[in-house]
């Protein structure tokens, strides 16, 4: 079965990925290197391992193939194994990946990415996310010598390091010292952010978000944070990590036109190699730099965060976005897919209970119950049909290695899911189709 779809039918398993699972669990705690990714994320004993990838598709340990949406959480913006980003990462290999000083890649990369986000005056390389916006918290306690973070909470995840992480369930080995250092504003509220900053006057070194995620920021949202940070002189920090390059090439900021002070890029940067960026006004990064009479802030140094091959993929990565039209590319196929699948769900009844949210090019799909409310089992429900049918999407989040018949077999795998969809919600119970326990939400805190 190694070029063809699973057979949809109610028997469908993957005895060898459920083997496999347990082998990681054995060794890996959580089973995976990143929750997202965990098997709780998906129906019990249908969570699939992946063996190898090309395009828009990826085959299964046990020799099934899927269309796959979410491509490494959003990182695969150009399907695996892109041939420009492989070759621009071949180049490398052969010439050594890391020296005891800087490569002159680290100059060409830097340039590039300059010129295709000119809203930024510098910029520094890093391995993961994580890392570039602690690395802007820091820089912006520095900075304006304050010591509170304030996070917009409509937004999931900012980085796996206290300030942040101390703010979910999963906060365990946090000190609540930390934690209380953090501060929460709503997305798209000016008027509670300003309550807040005049509630901790002189004290928030920056706020903290994603400009957009499912939902467009309002009519004159962003700017409006902009003047308050000037007002409240503290730090406006973008977290680009998923806007990136998906929004346009120069990110949210180069769509929406408010330029912050520090912003950070990762995710589709690299195409799946680990590279990511901070970056921002040259009159706060060059204080972690050397050419100041400031207090030097340590603001990132990493072993591997320059490395020759990941910063290839991501020179190949803005070339390949600005020659090829990419950016649009993803849109179109959204707007087709979101189409697709809200006509499906409409012609089987369940519209008001499969509901596809976001950005044409960052779609997610949200399950809801016969009462309108989030539900986990709808999801595990839906999942479980998916991926039946040869489709892996926790998300509807497109690469552009797709192509229009992909998307004509997701909307016909999501019309028959949608048509199960109808008879649990008849039935006031979906409990007969999950096949287990519910997926499970990434944040909680028992385990």
């Amino acid at each position: 079965m190694d070029t063809e779809h699973p057979v949809f039918t109610d028997e469908f398993a993957l005895p060898r990925s459920r083997a496999a699972n347990e082998r990681l669990h054995a060794m890996v705690p959580g089973g995976a290197h990143t929750y997202a990714k965990g098997d709780d994320q998906y129906p019990e004993n249908l969570a699939p391992v992946i063996s190898h990838g090309r395009g828009a598709h990826v085959w299964d340990v046990d020799g099934n193939r899927y269309i796959e949406y979410g491509s490494g959480l959003r990182s695969v913006s150009l399907g695996h194994a892109h041939p420009r980003v492989t070759e621009a990462v071949r180049r490398e290999l052969d010439r050594g990946s890391n020296f005891v000083r800087p490569s002159i890649v680290e100059a060409d990369a830097a340039e590039r990415f300059l010129a295709t986000v000119p809203t930024a005056e510098m910029v520094k390389f890093t391995k993961n996310g994580s890392d570039a916006t602690t690395a802007a918290v820091r820089l912006a306690r520095a900075v304006t010598g304050r010591p509170r973070v304030a996070v917009c909470r409509d937004h999931p995840f900012f980085s796996t390091d206290d300030w942040f992480i101390g703010t979910t369930p999963m906060h365990a080995g946090i000190p609540a010292a930390t934690t209380d250092l953090t501060l929460t504003f709503p997305y798209g509220d000016l008027a509670a952010t300003e309550e807040l900053l005049s509630r901790y006057r002189d004290e928030v070194a920056c706020l903290i978000l994603e400009p957009a995620t499912h939902t467009e920021p309002p009519p004159g949202y962003l700017a409006g944070l902009r003047e308050l940070a000037d007002r409240h002189r503290c730090v406006l920090v973008f977290d680009e990590m998923i806007t990136g390059l998906r929004w346009s090439e120069a990110g949210a900021q180069g769509l929406y036109g408010v330029v912050p002070d520090l912003s950070t890029f990762g995710k589709a940067l690299g195409n799946g190699f680990a590279v990511s960026a901070l970056a921002g006004r040259r009159e706060l990064m060059e204080r972690g730099g050397l050419r100041h009479s400031d207090d030097r802030v340590f603001l990132l140094s990493t072993t591997h965060g320059a490395e020759t091959h990941s910063l290839a993929a991501a020179m190949a990565v803005h070339t390949t976005y600005t020659e090829e039209g990419i950016t649009a590319r993803l849109h179109a196929l959204g707007e087709k897919l979101a189409a697709g699948v809200r006509d499906a769900a409409a012609s089987m009844g369940v519209a008001d209970h499969l509901v596809v949210r976001g950005r044409a090019s960052n779609l997610v799909f949200a399950t809801l119950d016969g009462n309108g409310r989030p539900s986990q089992e709808y999801r595990t429900l839906f999942l479980r049909r998916l991926l039946a049918g040869g489709v892996l999407a926790p998300s509807f989040v497109v690469s552009s290695a797709l192509d229009d018949t992909d998307i004509d077999r997701t909307v016909d795998v999501v019309a028959q899911a949608c048509a199960v969809y109808r008879k649990a919600l008849d039935a006031a119970d979906p409990t007969p189709w999950l096949g287990g326990r519910p997926v499970q939400p990434v944040f909680r805190r028992k385990a």
